[in-house]
């Protein structure tokens, strides 16, 4: 099955299952992507600090897959904020990936204590409207700062890439980003495999005759969200890809919910925190 799309508010349509590259060395790109590819992924996340947009763009130009079948997301770092900083390092992110157009540029964190971003957003608005970026959103921004974004530009970003996973469910910001027609992506859809063990997603999976990751990954697309897990083995690769034989009912959504820790639940850092942290120089 062609793995279903989710139309965002500025009328891109973006897969609504993706594959992630955090931590993926520039050696493991051509086995990993292709097989990746093979599975029918046509989504791919990127960003400056994975290090890897050169090796990944590459590959794709040269896979055999026509470019606009493809779907690239990128995302501009912390230490890069600023209007005429955002505008040179999306240049700089694109000389890497040899692509002449993007198809989603995210900002990586809000790094409020640095208070630019919304400088950077204004950056990207320009780059939008240019032609050079297809559609343009945020990851890891709180409603405070998605209200800030929208008040002073009048541009609501199409996308908030968040943390989120069934020990971490963030249902408290989700009404804002519905009320705001701002679509979510889950980075770390899967937890980080912390939850492959609990019984309740166990039971589930056994239920359906499928693996408890499977399940984790479904409950994201039935609840209208994208995901972007990542692995690189092609077992897990071609499994996540293999989640829309089986439907959860309302009763396993329910029993779902029951995980959610909150705050406590959180993986990684939280966006209030998280400064312009340099990136290490690459050998």
């Amino acid at each position: 099955m062609r793995i279903p799309t989710i139309r965002l508010n500025d009328g891109v349509d973006i897969p609504a299952l993706g594959f992630g590259t955090w931590q993926l060395p520039d050696n493991r790109v051509p086995d990993v992507i292709g097989c990746a590819l093979e599975e029918g992924y046509r989504h791919f996340d990127t960003a400056h600090a994975y290090l890897n947009e050169a090796s990944l763009g590459a590959y794709l130009r040269d896979c055999g897959v026509p470019r606009d079948q493809l779907f690239v997301t990128s995302k501009l770092w912390n230490d890069r904020h600023g209007y005429d900083r955002a505008l040179e390092n999306f240049d700089a992110t694109m000389e890497r990936l040899g692509f002449e157009t993007l198809d989603l540029y995210l900002i990586h964190w809000p790094v409020p204590m640095e208070d630019l971003y919304v400088d950077s957003w204004k950056a990207m608005i320009r780059l939008r409207d240019e032609g050079r970026i297809r559609s343009i959103g945020v990851s890891n921004f709180e409603p405070e700062h998605l209200t800030r974004l929208i008040g002073e530009t009048g541009v609501a970003p199409s996308l908030n890439q968040i943390e989120l996973h069934p020990n971490f469910q963030q249902r408290d910001v989700r009404d804002f980003h519905r009320d705001n027609g701002i679509a979510i992506e889950s980075w770390s859809p899967l937890g980080q495999g912390h939850m492959m063990q609990d019984p309740i997603l166990t039971d589930i999976a056994a239920k359906h005759g499928v693996t408890a990751a499977k399940v984790i990954l479904r409950w994201h697309l039935q609840q209208g969200l994208v995901a972007i897990p990542r692995s690189k083995t092609p077992a897990n690769i071609a499994a996540n890809r293999d989640i829309f034989g089986f439907e959860l009912d309302a009763d396993d959504m329910d029993r779902i919910a029951t995980l959610d820790k909150g705050a406590e639940g959180r993986i990684g850092p939280h966006p209030q925190e998280l400064g312009p942290v340099a990136l290490p120089t690459k050998s």
